[in-house]
């Protein structure tokens, strides 16, 4: 499964499997619980969102903890730009010792939280903003959609809430810009539990924000007139 995956870049995606089972656990960032399912339920889980990743494309990993997904997606599509947000010191670190044990190109590292102003100035916007277990729906597109390029998508990875969400956080998604809210999954070919994404669609600008700018400019006339 994992050649079919990774191709001639198994052997990457083999040492940070190692990684994980070594550094990650002794700097608490995978329970050791888990070392006997890295490959399935974290690397070779997360490499497969890849299947709905248009070639080329630039992406922005949210709260990307051990480099989930962004690590296996970068090691697997080696033609993507990714950059990997997370806000703790010693994860990025972390991360950023990964990238340079790996010689992976066209990956950063950029620390702070997605919804930052400095975050979104560093990273700017990307055509994919991915994340996994991170937040519920509606909280999640709070912080992915300023990062989606008009055009682009988020790629969330959940698991069996993935509808549930989608039919209860649908509404407040939209408003963020963020439509076409629909399920995919990714794997089935090689995983004998695929990987369900919740995707959406960046079509426009943040309510939100278009409602920030606007009473910006209204202010900016109120203040000039006065003055």
């Amino acid at each position: 499964m994992a050649t079919a995956i990774f191709g001639d870049r198994v052997g990457l995606a083999q040492e940070y499997r190692d990684i994980l089972a070594t550094d990650g656990i002794v700097q608490g960032l995978i329970g050791p619980r888990e070392v006997e399912r890295l490959w399935t339920r974290h690397v070779l889980n997360c490499a497969v969102i890849g299947e709905v990743i248009a070639p080329g494309s630039t992406v922005i990993d949210i709260g990307s903890g051990a480099g989930l997904p962004g690590i296996p997606l970068a090691i697997a599509r080696p033609d993507l730009q990714v950059t990997l947000v997370e806000p703790l010191l010693r994860r990025a670190t972390f991360l950023e010792a990964v990238i340079s044990r790996l010689g992976l190109q066209g990956v950063r590292v950029v620390r702070g939280r997605a919804e930052e102003k400095a975050v979104r100035s560093d990273s700017g916007t990307a055509d994919v903003v991915t994340s996994r277990a991170v937040a519920p729906l509606e909280r999640l597109a709070g912080w992915s959609a300023p990062l989606v390029a008009t055009g682009g998508v988020m790629v969330a990875i959940k698991g069996s809430s993935a509808a549930d969400e989608i039919e209860r956080d649908k509404v407040a998604v939209e408003k963020r810009g963020l439509t076409a809210l629909r399920m995919a999954t990714c794997g089935t070919r090689f995983l004998d539990e695929p990987t369900t994404v919740v995707i959406g669609d960046k079509v426009t600008q943040d309510v939100g924000d278009r409602r920030s700018k606007v009473g910006g400019k209204r202010s900016a006339r109120k203040g000039g007139a006065q003055d």
